[in-house]
């Protein structure tokens, strides 16, 4: 795995335009992933506010993918329903939740983390996360982006197993979130490619 430089380690998320959000994604690998989950059919701030939310609700400072695969399953989805609800489909997103935390113990011993920390390369990578509850191809492709881009984290060929998400100053997903304007700019993108797609498509 190439070397993680020191300012790539340093570096913060800026997801959501809440700083103590934006740190829970930061120091909590298994909240980054449940806020790539969440964000689908929702602002991506929210989304990914997702996690800091939830983690209140459970009177946690970090969420525990053992504390949320073994909780009642009615009773979790009535914390992510919770007004403000976590997300716009808070039932069928608590259920792939759960399922995503079921995996992370399953698969690697509670450490979500060691999901990339121990993947050889960029394929490696990017099938693990394929094989993740509630991540397609697209997603898991943005999550490797996410980690490479923000977080340093650059397994031998991580960009090609990004795809178009790897590509070095783009603005497409997230994963080339580093502030408030280059979160417009990534929105920007997202709705001139939903029009082009419909005019494709029609």
């Amino acid at each position: 795995m190439e070397r993680v430089p020191a300012e790539a380690e340093a570096h913060r998320l800026h997801f959501t335009g809440d700083e103590a959000a934006d740190a829970l994604l930061t120091r909590d690998p298994f909240a980054l992933l449940a806020g790539m989950l969440l964000d689908q059919q929702m602002p991506m701030e929210r989304a990914f506010s997702g996690p800091w939310r939830l983690a209140q609700r459970l009177n946690a400072e970090s969420l525990d993918p053992r504390r949320i695969a073994a909780m009642d399953r009615e009773s979790f989805a009535a914390i992510m329903a919770t007004p403000p609800a976590v997300h716009r489909f808070p039932g069928s997103m608590a259920t792939r939740l759960q399922g995503l935390a079921r995996h992370v113990v399953d698969a690697y011993d509670g450490d979500a983390a060691a999901l990339w920390s121990t993947a050889g390369s960029g394929d490696e990578l990017l099938a693990r996360l394929t094989a993740l509850p509630g991540f397609g191809e697209q997603k898991a492709r943005i999550f490797v982006a996410v980690l490479g881009k923000r977080l340093g984290i650059h397994p031998p060929g991580w960009r090609e197993a990004a795809g178009q998400y790897g590509t070095a100053g783009s603005r497409r997903s997230v994963a080339d979130v580093e502030d408030a304007d280059s979160i417009a700019q990534v929105r920007a993108y997202k709705q001139a490619h939903k029009q082009e797609t419909k005019k494709t498509s029609s």
